[in-house]
């Protein structure tokens, strides 16, 4: 499946026209993104930064899968999840390797960039909510040049619940004047999912981050895109191999 309703899912709402500016094809006038492993893939630089913090303080490495099932939460929140004692000592270990090993790790999704220009000249408001700290969220779409492509970006230290509770995805609609049922989110994890349908969103599943596809199947999102040009078939009802202007 890509960018088609799954099964047992409503049908694709009809396309939105607005007097604001919005191309009559677009599904949803407001699009949250999740950021790691959807608009930057940081999957291998959040997988490196875990097993560094992990020799460092606890002497040994951790089951790849497991982080990458904590991928859209919180870094805390999964250290004290497993190690309360030395949480503090992880979590401060982890964001000094991430921090000095972002823009060599870092890389970029092929037609995200252009997927999110397309959203812009079709008049779609752009957003980002995401659990990572201000800074490095701000360094991840910096070093990936995205960051001209989104107009609000909710992070860590914006709210005091984190996803699947849906506070990050609802202030991000706020500082967008919008409202949820014209709003969609997208993310790669069963989180995001989750936090969106909290949120009163629609959901939308990307299969090229962290998130095993068979687990975004079962979380049954609105959509499931397998690649950038599914998703901007799904968002914009346009064809993915017209030229971007």
């Amino acid at each position: 499946m890509t960018s088609d309703a799954l099964p047992g899912n409503p049908a694709p709402a009809a396309p939105l026209t607005s007097g604001d500016g919005v191309s009559p094809a677009v599904r949803w006038p407001v699009v949250v993104f999740d950021l790691d492993g959807t608009l930057v893939d940081t999957i291998d630089l959040i997988v490196a930064s875990y097993q560094h913090a992990f020799r460092e303080v606890l002497g040994e490495e951790q089951d790849e899968a497991l982080i990458r099932s904590w991928i859209g939460q919180p870094l805390i929140r999964a250290f004290r999840s497993g190690w309360p004692g030395r949480a503090d000592a992880l979590y401060a270990t982890y964001l000094a390797w991430n921090h000095a090993n972002t823009e060599r790790l870092i890389r970029t999704y092929a037609g995200v960039a252009e997927m999110l220009a397309a959203l812009q000249s079709a008049g779609v408001q752009v957003a980002a909510a995401t659990s990572k700290l201000r800074v490095p969220a701000e360094m991840a779409l910096h070093f990936t040049g995205l960051e001209d492509h989104v107009g609000v970006l909710v992070t860590l230290e914006d709210t005091d619940e984190h996803k699947p509770h849906p506070a990050p995805l609802l202030l991000a609609l706020e500082r967008l004047g919008a409202h949820p049922s014209h709003s969609a989110y997208v993310g790669d994890a069963v989180v995001d999912a989750q936090a969106a349908r909290a949120a009163g969103m629609s959901a939308v599943a990307v299969s090229w981050g962290a998130g095993a596809r068979t687990d975004l199947v079962a979380a049954d999102p609105d959509v499931l895109a397998d690649t950038a040009a599914d998703l901007r078939i799904a968002l914009l009802g346009a064809d993915p191999h017209q030229p971007l202007n």
